[in-house]
């Protein structure tokens, strides 16, 4: 069950984005965004 879940999960992250390069840019936005919040 649990690893049907993280199945899902991880398909669900690939069809948002559609590319590697579509998660490494949203891996990459978020962290900015941290960094902003952070104050650097």
């Amino acid at each position: 069950m649990k690893t049907r879940l993280l199945l899902l999960a991880a398909l669900a992250l690939l069809a948002g984005c559609n590319t590697v390069g579509g998660i490494g840019r949203d891996v990459t936005g978020s962290a900015h965004t941290v960094q902003n919040w952070m104050g650097g």
